[in-house]
C-alpha cells in the first residue's frame, strides 16, 4: 500500500469512534439517529464499532441530523499549503502574479504596471472586471469617462463596454485585476483600425 492509500484507511478508521462521540454530546440514541436518518440501528451501531466502512450515502444523512460539516464527522485531514506561488507573467510590458490556481472561473492577478505614458486603445470582451489599487495611480478609459483611481480605490464594470488601464506616466501602478472565465477571451478592438 502506498502512503496515500495507509493515510485514507487511517482516516477512515477514526470516523466509527467520531461517529459515537458526536451522538454521545448530543445525546442521542440509536434509535434516535436512526428515525432521524432513515438508517438502521444496527448500521449505525457497525459503522460507530468501525465494522462498517463509512460511505458518503450514509454520512450525509448523519450531518444533516446532527447539523454539523461533513468534514467534522470525517476530521478529514488538513489540505496542502494553502499558499499560492507562481512564477510573474510577463506581457505586453505589465507583469502579473497569478493569485488563483484552478482554470476557469473567477481568476485574480496581481499586477505591475511600470511608469510609462500610452495612448489608451480601448477593446472589448466579454466578462466583468475588478480593479483596485494597491499602490500609484491607475488611469481607467471606460466608454467615455477617463478617470484615475488611487491606493485603495476600486472600480468594477462591464467588459463589454470599451476600456483602458494603465500607469498616468507619473509612475508605477500596482493593482488586483479580478475577471470571470470569459475574461479570458481574446480581446478585440472596439472601434475599427484606421484605412
Amino acid at each position: 500500500m502506498t502512503d496515500d492509500s495507509t493515510s485514507t484507511d487511517d482516516v477512515l478508521a477514526e470516523v466509527g469512534p467520531r461517529l459515537r462521540r458526536i451522538r454521545r454530546e448530543r445525546e442521542v440514541t440509536l434509535a434516535a439517529l436512526s428515525e432521524a436518518t432513515g438508517i438502521s440501528v444496527s448500521t449505525l451501531s457497525r459503522l460507530e464499532s468501525g465494522l462498517r466502512r463509512p460511505s458518503l450515502e450514509l454520512l450525509l444523512p448523519i450531518a444533516q441530523a446532527h447539523q454539523v460539516p461533513l468534514d467534522e464527522l470525517v476530521g478529514a485531514p488538513p489540505v496542502g499549503d494553502p499558499r499560492v506561488r507562481s512564477e510573474p507573467i510577463v506581457r505586453h510590458g505589465r507583469t502579473h502574479w497569478p493569485l488563483t490556481r484552478q482554470p476557469g472561473g473567477l481568476q485574480a492577478y496581481k499586477v505591475l504596471e511600470p511608469r510609462r505614458r500610452l495612448e489608451p486603445e480601448p477593446r472589448t470582451h466579454e466578462g466583468y472586471e475588478w480593479l483596485y489599487v494597491l499602490s500609484g495611480r491607475l488611469r481607467l478609459v471606460l466608454g467615455e469617462h477617463d478617470v484615475v483611481l488611487t491606493a485603495g480605490e476600486a472600480a468594477e464594470f462591464d467588459t463589454r463596454v470599451p476600456h483602458w488601464f494603465g500607469s498616468t506616466g507619473e509612475g508605477p501602478v500596482e493593482f488586483l485585476s479580478l475577471f470571470g472565465p470569459q475574461g479570458e477571451r481574446m480581446h478585440v478592438r472596439a472601434r475599427p483600425k484606421r484605412a
